[in-house]
């Protein structure tokens, strides 16, 4: 009581000047004696000031400063050294978070493993499962060494008692949100709990020069669950994506304070554990000898990487009234522009009235704007029931106009299609320095790029003609047609 009434005496207070009357905020006019403007502060408390203190190190010039204690140690997992700028600063705090059963236990337990040293001893704390159960997964994907320490705490005091113990070089929590402190009142996973666990965690990092990687629960929309505040006290925020269903798994950087945050990891998860890709593309291809309707290849930008995928569609006739519209890996949105694009600047009216199912493959999900040549392809493809060439990538971005706009990185898509022996390409104008043996076609339209589209034979029951426009190869000179054959309509093609 004593402390509640000195913290009452200390708040500011305001006083009536005519009768007396006190209040705990300022009033215009006093509600005692009705009068206007007698209200007025008192009891104030004084300003509090902190003096100066010793300092704990002298500052130095930037360019005397010794940037070798930030040198990066590898993890031993390329992939993710890729994405961590090199690999794991000594005293840096990695949150990595993602969905439940996307890998992340697997992926730190492997890392744990390489990571671990005579020299650098490595610390995996586990407050989600027992000691055996870690144990077994490290069997199923040969993480065991004989410096990896493991333990299964769920006390933040015995979590630093082991870090005395070990002395650990890495230090790996799973997770932060099941970890409390007995001194701090609420449940595991609250915010003051994950608030106190995760500042003790990063005092001891910085003041032993120790890695950490914590593990981070995420809510039903995909954000990290806990307080902002853990994501700003943190140095590296990594965020680990796949679909359950595909073997495929990102690793991309949302924050990192030593290194780019625009670079992508990809990991394959199998029975045997998780491996990283160096050449993720295989993933996104079907191999065939020949073409077949309705697919397109694309080269989309995971950060800075460049991914070679493949869009597929597929054209039915529908038994409704309303047409279905079905996407995978696709937004539906883009898939419904450019269905619209394509009936209306592509005169293209074989969709209209039919079911349209459009995918992608291995899982992998297509959000830029650059793949809209792909999926406008495709989907004539698809209509008009004829391959396009063979070896043909499609790159740009379609506006509701038809024009066919620029998108960045256009020589690094170009580059990594060589590589992986694709010998022809569709791309906006002024695409910059093209890889040599490549026969690159620059398109302006839409109607431009869908000449590609030999013509083709007539879909049984498709009712109107589904040929495709007509045009000759990718590459060969493209003739302006007149002003009377440009509106007059032709028996069998798709343009009206």
């Amino acid at each position: 009581m004593a402390a509640r009434t000195k913290s009452t005496k200390d708040r500011p207070s305001y006083r009536c000047t005519e009768c007396g009357w006190t209040t705990a905020k300022w009033l215009g006019r006093c509600p005692e004696c009705q009068a206007w403007g007698t209200v007025e502060e008192y009891g104030a408390p004084a300003v509090r000031t902190t003096a100066a203190g010793r300092v704990s190190t002298a500052a130095l010039p930037i360019g005397q400063v010794d940037s070798r204690q930030a040198t990066a140690r590898s993890t031993g997992v390329p992939e993710l050294d890729r994405v961590l700028g090199g690999g794991l600063v000594p005293g840096a705090v990695v949150l990595l978070a993602g969905e439940p059963g996307v890998g992340k236990s697997t992926l730190l337990l492997d890392v744990a493993a390489k990571a671990a040293s005579e020299d650098h001893p490595t610390l995996y704390v586990t407050a989600e499962e027992s000691a055996s159960q870690v144990r077994l997964r490290a069997d199923r994907i040969k993480a065991l060494h004989d410096h990896l320490y493991l333990a299964a705490e769920t006390n933040l005091s015995s979590v630093l008692g082991h870090l005395d113990a070990v002395k650990p070089s890495l230090l790996i929590l799973d997770s932060v949100q099941t970890v409390a402190s007995p001194e701090i009142d609420g449940a595991p996973g609250g915010m003051a709990q994950v608030r106190e666990v995760a500042g003790a965690l990063i005092r001891a990092s910085k003041e032993r020069g120790m890695s950490t990687l914590l593990v981070g629960h995420v809510t039903k929309d995909g954000a990290i669950a806990g307080p902002r505040l853990l994501e700003h006290l943190v140095d590296v925020v990594l965020s680990f994506e796949g679909d359950r269903h595909a073997r495929l798994r990102l690793v991309r950087g949302v924050k990192n304070r030593y290194g780019a945050t625009d670079e992508v990891g990809c990991f394959e998860l199998h029975d045997e554990g998780i491996t990283g890709l160096t050449d993720p593309s295989g993933l996104f291809l079907t191999r065939r000898d020949a073409p077949v309707p309705g697919t397109c290849l694309t080269v989309t930008l995971e950060g800075r990487r460049p991914l070679v995928a493949e869009v597929q569609a597929l054209t039915v006739d529908s038994q409704i009234p309303s047409p279905r519209r079905t996407t995978s890996g696709l937004e539906t949105s883009r898939v419904s522009m450019m269905l619209a694009v394509l009936e209306q600047r592509g005169r293209i009216t074989a969709l209209g009235k039919r079911d349209i199912y459009s995918a992608t493959v291995g899982g992998v999900k297509l959000s830029e704007p650059a793949a809209d040549l792909a999926i406008a392809l495709a989907l004539a493809s698809a209509a008009s029931d004829t391959p396009l060439p063979k070896n043909l990538v499609a790159i740009g971005e379609v506006g509701l106009a038809g024009e066919v706009r620029r998108v960045t990185g256009v020589q690094r898509r170009l580059a990594e299609a060589h590589r992986l022996g694709f010998t022809q390409a569709l791309v906006p104008t002024d695409p910059g320095k093209i890889p040599p043996g490549m026969k690159v076609t620059e398109v302006a339209t839409l109607g431009d790029a869908l000449r590609v589209l030999p013509r083709g034979r007539q879909k049984s029951g498709s009712g109107p003609s589904a040929e495709g426009p007509a045009g000759g190869p990718v590459g060969s000179p493209r003739r302006a047609p007149s002003k009377e054959s440009a509106d007059a309509p032709r028996d069998g093609d798709l343009r009206r």
